[in-house]
């Protein structure tokens, strides 16, 4: 009787833990032309709270794609994508019309069908652990398929985040969730019907479990996603330990590719079941979650008519997959709130890369097998020491290029606001290597074993990292650190300080840099090449550590975190020589060309420059001397010693500068610096310059396009001077400081800057201002509108050198790249460069006293453009004076080369004048560091 009573007991309990979940029965029709569904739906939803709900929320993402303005577009911009902001009417996704209803068939009121969130009023107040039935009947729009990779497309169409649901992750029902593309999941314990009413010929497949044709039915902790096509989808079938795993694909897989799968997927699924635990019965892989999900960094290096194998083809499927199949076996398994704990799931599909490349691409290369391509019979990548890196350092190489700059950021930083490579270097990677890390130190299987522990004992249930950290902790002390390492920037750096021989034994003396009882591993090798490792433990507080290993053991190099397996700040002081001439100092290398560094050198880069610097150095041949790699460092050295063509004589320029980089500061960087050249400025006439600056830039969001500085300097100027300019007292050494202001907006349509600056000597003190503002009113077409004011406070010099221009400048601080500086005739005297008044017509003069203007841009076809100028400036003793031009921009190469031809200005028609040819001006731009920003603007 007790044991009847006991199963009646349990049975009750499953029968009451299966009530609370929600369900949500879908009858969508797809319409002819594959672009509406007409959906009728029923969701039973239960109070998840503990208090009284007066109101439900619905998500309506749909309307995430409905106008320009939404959180989405704003997104997309963020990424350099504007095709969503455009789209025209019929390729918006849209709610078309909405009715809903209670269980007792009252229709419930909705105020605007286009807002994202819909709250829904009820009747009654839903008591915790009550449900409510809502009907609803809508129709709806879909987006096209180029803006997200979900909506309709020619080939087919791809369902997710369209139907209107509750969100689990808000059992409040208060908060605004908007749509943003970022596969953040909105459901879990949700019991789904769904049938689908769609045009013949067509095929579909999804995560949930097919009961019928076009018919779906079954749990998920996940949200279901579809996709319909006029192809039936390719399955493979696996069998791991007598578990079946069917795994669907959403798109078409070339034969080679299937054939490498039905090889690799069974070695990918065995591998992860040893490390997690189960495996789901089915996983459903669409197109989009390909190309989220795959290995970074392997694709082939197109250049021009060329293409460079990295990875072979079974390499490239093998790599990609793993990844896939890892990050959508965890979004099964693990139901998790991506925008706070993203970290979780991203570190760990990392920890079980860098698990899977251990075992089978130890020794792979960074760059695969492109460093054995051969060039004239020589393999010039063997020369790079990114040749020699390996595959498994990507992790930590990835974590140095951000952190370097100063733009990472912590790990627990909500989703939404991480910038795209921080999603992969500090979510991913960083948190990955910290996982690999502890379980290193406390051992793979005893790590492996705590996943699957933590992952069993939560199926089901929303996940609190927070937990696993603590259970890893209580399981290895060492790893107390990472609950609060999470929270923060960090900028930890162990520290080989000596190695010293007392008697039998070597002392090795070890400092970091924080409180922190972080362990480290050390390394030694032999010549021979033989390694040895070891884990030193440290205290709280211990900032340093005295460690003895024996002499006999002949240790010939030792190393700390050898391999980037732990995310430091510097690896530069990491390693150190026992033995030799380099005991204790760090050896030196000369290399050509700029690499990824090598920690264990001092590098310094050697090479050739040559390039056209103006009419009368002409080109310099010289050599660049420095220490910057592709990696940036706070000590910074560049000398460039120059043989001028043109002249006959020795020229160049240096610099010297130091960046502080504070982690957690509304500074981003203080740079201070000095630098000096030597050129001309106009036939045998040289100048000296050297300068003292300080930049300090502002913290800015990774994603945000806004930055702002301030910056100082002091110039010091030297002129040789012809003997007329000696006659008429020119300027022949002069002083200059200047502080200044900017702040930048490089967002794709609505495009702005501001700067304010002063500038002072001697003789004169003047005010400037400049505002730029570009609108980009349609695809690659754009109104900019720029203005300008220049004051002096005080000008008493003795020419016009240092005065506003107005179709020319001044360059008396010779920071403009002018072509032909002091010319004035001939092409290199038509050369423009926007600044002061920005007029590109030649009107005389120049402004002593003050000057305002504006210059309007604007496209009209193509790379044809339409321009005008007008200002109004005045000089001592004179009138104020209104100018104007206007004319015909043709941009060849935009922002780079461009070429202005003036119609009618304040001379007149310009085109009728003789000397017309003359009259026509150009920009050049010879700066591949410009380019370089605006490719790469959209990752952070």
């Amino acid at each position: 009787m007790k044991k009847i009573s006991l199963c009646l007991i349990l049975f009750c309990g499953i029968i009451k833990i299966s009530a609370q979940n929600d369900s949500i029965y879908i009858g969508a029709k797809l319409s002819p032309d594959r672009k509406t569904f007409e959906v009728n739906q029923e969701i039973v939803y239960y109070n998840h709270s503990d208090k009284d709900l007066n109101t439900v929320k619905l998500l309506n993402w749909v309307s995430a794609y409905n106008r320009r303005g939404t959180s989405l577009v704003y997104r997309k911009l963020e990424d350099r994508n504007n095709d969503l902001h455009f789209a025209k009417n019929d390729e918006l996704g849209k709610l078309l019309e909405l009715n809903i209803k209670n269980s007792e068939n009252q229709e419930i009121p909705v105020n605007m069908i286009t807002d994202e969130n819909l709250f829904i009023p009820l009747k009654n107040a839903l008591k915790p652990g009550e449900s409510i039935t809502l009907q609803l009947q809508y129709r709806m729009q879909l987006p096209d398929k180029k803006f997200t990779g979900y909506g309709t497309s020619a080939q087919n169409i791809a369902l997710k985040y369209f139907f209107i649901v509750p969100d689990r992750f808000d059992p409040d029902n208060i908060s605004q969730r908007n749509y943003h593309d970022i596969e953040e999941p909105v459901s879990f314990n949700t019991f789904w019907t769904i049938n689908f009413d769609i045009p013949v010929n067509t095929f579909i497949e999804g995560n949930l479990p097919q009961i019928q044709m076009n018919s779906f039915k079954g749990y998920l902790d996940s949200d279901p996603e579809f996709t319909i096509s006029s192809y039936t989808s390719p399955i493979i079938k696996v069998n791991v330990d007598g578990t079946d795993t069917e795994i669907k694909f959403g798109y078409n897989l070339k034969p080679d590719e299937k054939q490498n799968l039905e090889f690799y997927l069974p070695l990918h699924l065995k591998f992860l079941k040893e490390k997690i635990g189960s495996l789901p019965k089915s996983l459903f892989i669409s197109d989009k979650f390909r190309a989220k999900e795959d290995f970074f960094g392997n694709n082939d290096i197109t250049f021009w008519k060329f293409r460079f194998h990295l990875f072979t083809d079974a390499e490239k499927t093998d790599l990609d997959y793993f990844g896939i199949i890892t990050k959508k076996i965890l979004d099964e398994n693990i139901i998790a709130d991506k925008q706070k704990d993203h970290w979780f799931k991203n570190g760990l599909k990392s920890y079980l890369e860098i698990q899977y490349l251990k075992k089978f691409y130890k020794d792979t290369k960074l760059l695969g097998t492109l460093p054995e391509s051969k060039i004239f019979g020589i393999k010039p990548l063997k020369f790079f020491h990114a040749s020699k890196v390996k595959l498994l350092d990507r992790y930590g190489l990835a974590y140095q290029y951000i952190m370097l700059q100063n733009l990472d950021q912590k790990i627990d930083e909500d989703f939404g606001v991480l910038s795209n490579f921080n999603d992969m270097a500090i979510s991913s990677f960083e948190t990955g290597s910290l996982f690999n890390y502890s379980a290193d130190k406390m051992g793979d299987q005893t790590f492996n074993d705590l996943i699957k522990n933590y992952v069993s004992q939560n199926t089901g249930k929303r996940i609190d990292p927070d937990d696993f950290l603590k259970d890893l902790a209580q399981k290895e002390k060492t790893t107390n650190y990472l609950s609060q390492f999470f929270k923060q920037k960090n900028r930890v750096n162990f520290k080989l300080k000596r190695i010293t021989k007392e008697n039998d034994s070597l002392q090795i003396k070890i400092a970091k840099n924080t409180d922190a009882p972080i362990p480290v591993k050390l390394e030694t090798q032999t010549r021979d090449g033989e390694k040895k490792a070891y884990w030193i433990e440290t205290e709280e507080n211990e900032r340093s550590k005295d460690f003895s290993l024996p002499a006999s053991d002949n240790i010939y190099k030792i190393t700390l975190n050898s391999g980037y397996i732990f995310p430091e700040s510097s690896y530069r002081d990491n390693f150190l020589y026992a033995k030799g001439i380099f005991s204790n100092t760090k050896k030196l290398k000369l290399k050509l060309i700029k690499d990824i560094p090598n920690p264990e050198y001092n590098e310094i880069y050697i090479s050739p420059r040559v390039r056209f610097n103006n009419t009368y150095d002409k080109f310099l041949l010289g050599v660049n001397l420095k220490n910057q790699s592709f990696f940036d460092q706070k000590f910074l050295y560049s000398f460039t010693p120059t043989y001028s063509t043109g002249t006959g004589k020795l020229t160049g320029s240096g610099a010297v500068s130091y960046s502080f980089l504070p982690a957690e500061s509304v500074i981003r960087s203080l740079t201070f610096g000095v630098s000096g050249s030597y050129f001309h400025y106009d036939y045998d006439l040289a100048y000296r310059k050297a300068s003292a600056f300080s930049t300090l830039s502002f913290r800015k969001n990774p994603r945000s396009t806004v930055s702002r500085s301030i910056g100082f300097s002091y110039n010091y100027f030297e002129r040789d001077l012809s003997p007329k300019m000696i006659a008429n007292d020119d300027y022949k050494k002069y002083n200059l400081w200047g502080l200044g202001y900017s702040y930048s907006d490089s967002q794709m349509i609505h495009e702005k800057s501001l700067s304010l600056s002063t500038q002072g000597m001697e003789d004169f003190n003047k005010i400037t201002a400049e505002g730029f503002y570009r609108w980009e009113f349609a695809p690659k077409q754009k109104l900019s509108v720029r203005l300008f004011a220049g004051y002096f406070l005080r000008n008493d010099t003795r020419n016009n050198l240092f005065n506003y221009g107005i179709s020319r400048v001044s360059n008396y601080t010779f920071s403009y790249n002018l072509l032909g500086e002091s010319a004035s005739s001939g092409l290199l005297s038509q050369q423009f460069i926007l600044a002061d008044g920005g007029f590109k017509s030649f009107l005389p003069g120049s402004v002593n006293h003050w000057i305002t203007s504006v210059n309007v841009d604007s496209s009209i076809w193509k790379i044809f453009h339409v321009y005008a100028d007008g200002g109004i400036y005045k000089n001592k003793d004179f009138p104020t004076k209104f100018i104007w031009d206007s004319g015909i921009k043709v941009r060849i190469i935009p922002d780079f080369l461009e070429v202005y031809f003036p119609i009618q200005s304040s001379l007149g028609f310009e085109p009728s004048f003789k000397d017309y040819a003359k009259r026509i001006r150009y920009t050049l731009v010879l700066n591949l560091g410009s380019i370089i920003n605006a490719a790469r603007r959209g990752w952070y």
